[in-house]
């Protein structure tokens, strides 16, 4: 099976690796010229398993599968000059390009999902979101990370709008980084200690994955203690709130996509 890439991006770049380092068994993988600098990267990095292609409809041409990972307003500029195959697999990585939309702008009628891979699929890791269900592409990603199927475009619009929480994740991550090393801490010592906190926590929560969240967070407090003044500072605050608005105004965004 050859995998072809259109755009390489920091996703697709991801993909791409959590593809190399895997089981997966495929004969190449071609991507397109969209972003020289990473082509190139990955082209020295994985060496015979990487082919960069001449343009977009070469990577179509000597493809089976087909990963878009091309920014939604370049996809809708782009993907309507380009001619797919109708037997080609074709996976999106376009967040705000709904599956009606995707299949108009590449004049395909079936073999298309949309997918929300994360940054840790390059470690094969993180959950991937799929619409609509597909037996194929389900194992091929659970080979590389852990395929959720949603049999409604409505609900995994609620995945995508999780998925935009991310950059707030490491943001916390930063002030709290930062926090220590105004007082006084290495920068390196500051990184570690707060990401290497923040993944304990995130691996506890993982093997206990049944357990209700919020006993969770009644757990890890004492009445009057440090976590109990901590959460409720932030309660008042408004802090929680804020990032439930956030998402809702996301979601809102993909709805009327």
């Amino acid at each position: 099976m050859k995998l072809g890439f259109i755009g390489t991006g920091n996703i697709s770049s991801d993909v791409i690796t959590g593809i190399c380092k895997s089981k997966l068994s495929f004969k190449k993988i071609i991507i397109s010229k969209r972003n020289k600098k990473k082509s190139k990267f990955l082209k020295k990095k994985f060496k015979n398993k990487i082919i960069i292609a001449r343009n977009n409809q070469d990577v179509i041409d000597n493809s089976d599968w087909i990963f878009l990972g091309v920014l939604p307003k370049v996809g809708e500029k782009i993907l309507p000059g380009l001619k797919f195959k109708s037997n080609q697999t074709l996976v999106s990585f376009m967040s705000t390009v709904n599956l009606k939309q995707l299949k108009k702008i590449t004049n395909k009628k079936g073999n298309v999902v949309r997918a929300i891979p994360m940054p840790p699929i390059s470690l094969g890791k993180g959950p991937v979101a799929l619409y609509p269900p597909n037996k194929k592409v389900k194992n091929f990603f659970d080979k590389i990370g852990t395929s959720i199927e949603i049999k409604s475009e409505k609900l995994s619009n609620n995945f995508w709008a999780i998925s935009g929480t991310m950059a707030s994740f490491y943001e916390l991550l930063k002030v709290l980084s930062d926090w220590l090393i105004k007082r006084g801490l290495k920068k390196s010592d500051a990184q570690r200690y707060v990401i290497s906190l923040y993944s304990a926590l995130a691996q506890l929560a993982e093997v206990h994955s049944s357990k209700n969240l919020r006993k969770f967070v009644l757990e890890s407090q004492t009445p009057g203690g440090l976590n109990w003044q901590g959460v409720n500072e932030l309660r008042k605050s408004g802090y929680f709130k804020s990032l439930e608005k956030s998402v809702n105004n996301i979601l809102k965004r993909l709805n009327k996509a």
